[in-house]
């Protein structure tokens, strides 16, 4: 059986794993300050806080933001849910911008038109949610001075682009963002069994997610509201959860990041080879970019979706299991019930209808990815 994705492990992940193991500390020890010290050293981003998953990070950037009922967010259509639902957790409303049919990332000039009509009606959001689909990051230069024209918050998910760069910086480094947020869930570029972090540059949004991931209380004297001398004192000052990751999954997720660029250089092999065999058939290949991208999937594009549909089933006959990413979130059926009509979304309808990601991992073998190619040429 080939995966659509799958982790690379190896002894010194073990070993790491391992040590903490042996360790006093299971969670809130000083795997859980190493890995969020490694992630700022590699994205440049000055502060860093691991938490439970993608989803939580999300979620609580929302918080830390101030978003809640009355609000708008918008994000792309093309992603998995948890990029919308983020919203929803904290009482917003959510709205969606279409996709670039080529990058399949957020149209700019839909984003710029949208904002522009949300003006004149009332109705900008306090928050974009870029998404940074298989790892090619989001025009993001443009993006962020369409937000600051209209006083928008942004947030990266960057779920797909850890190990990626932007105008030569690396993604995470949150140079035109207010938030970014990362995964570390085994399918993604680094794997920590599950986990997640929450970047930025700004020490007060630091302070809250890490407080919303904990509870809300803190422990910080200087930060206390109530005079009391007990030096075992703590507060709890807002409501938070219990977001916060184990040293466990800490040390694994820090000992991959070592190997990040090695994962990069790999994938990016694997892509070009990919790239290469369906270069004279009738599929359309990902969009490169002069900037590193940290292949994170690879999706083709079929003419029409009956093709896309055979080749899907003929892979499966093989042992070869493909996946589409992504079913758009407004056609899921929680959000069709909310009123959501994809016809306002057409780059994104078209892109779920004839796409299909192909497998792609480090641990691949030359003869996994050949069987691959030779599958997908049969079916067409």
């Amino acid at each position: 059986m080939i995966p659509y994705g799958r982790q690379s492990i190896d002894d010194d992940d073990i070993a790491a794993v391992a040590e903490v193991l042996r360790s006093p500390w299971l969670t809130q020890g000083p795997a859980v300050a190493y890995l969020e010290q490694s992630l700022t050293e590699y994205t440049g981003a000055e502060y860093a806080v691991a938490v439970s998953s993608a989803t939580a990070a999300l979620h609580v950037s929302c918080l830390a933001l101030g978003v809640g009922p009355g609000d708008i967010v918008w994000t792309s259509p093309n992603s998995f849910v948890a990029s919308s639902n983020c919203a929803l957790y904290v009482g917003a409303d959510v709205d969606f911008i279409d996709i670039d049919p080529v990058t399949r990332n957020i149209c700019v000039t839909a984003l710029e038109d949208k904002l522009a009509l949300a003006k004149l009606n009332g109705s900008l959001p306090k928050v974009i949610v870029t998404v940074h689909f298989a790892g090619l990051s989001c025009d993001m230069e443009k993006i962020r001075a369409l937000a600051d024209n209209y006083n928008v918050y942004v947030i990266e998910d960057a779920s797909h682009a850890l190990g990626s760069e932007y105008l030569g910086q690396k993604v995470g480094g949150c140079h035109f963002s207010d938030i970014t947020v990362f995964s570390f869930h085994p399918v993604k570029n680094i794997a920590a069994g599950e986990g997640g972090a929450i970047l930025t540059n700004d020490i007060c949004l630091a302070n809250k997610v890490r407080q919303y991931a904990c509870h809300g209380i803190t422990k910080d004297t200087a930060e206390f509201t109530l005079n009391d001398a007990s030096p075992c004192r703590y507060e709890q000052q807002m409501l938070g959860l219990n977001y916060r990751l184990s040293d466990l999954h800490s040390a694994l997720a820090a000992n991959q990041l070592t190997k990040l660029d090695y994962f990069r250089e790999v994938r990016a092999k694997r892509v070009a080879r990919y790239n290469a065999a369906f270069a004279i058939d009738p599929i359309q290949t990902p969009v490169d970019s002069s900037d590193l991208i940290a292949w994170h999937i690879y999706v083709v594009t079929f003419e029409q979706r009956e093709v896309r549909d055979r080749c899907f089933e003929h892979l499966k006959a093989k042992g070869i299991y493909a996946n589409i990413h992504y079913i758009p979130i407004p056609a899921q059926p929680y959000y069709q019930a909310k009123g959501f009509d994809m016809a306002s979304f057409p780059n994104a309808d078209a892109h779920y209808q004839k796409s299909l990601t192909l497998p792609l991992f480090v641990d691949m073998t030359d003869s996994e990815q050949q069987l691959v190619i030779e599958t997908v040429k049969g079916a067409l």
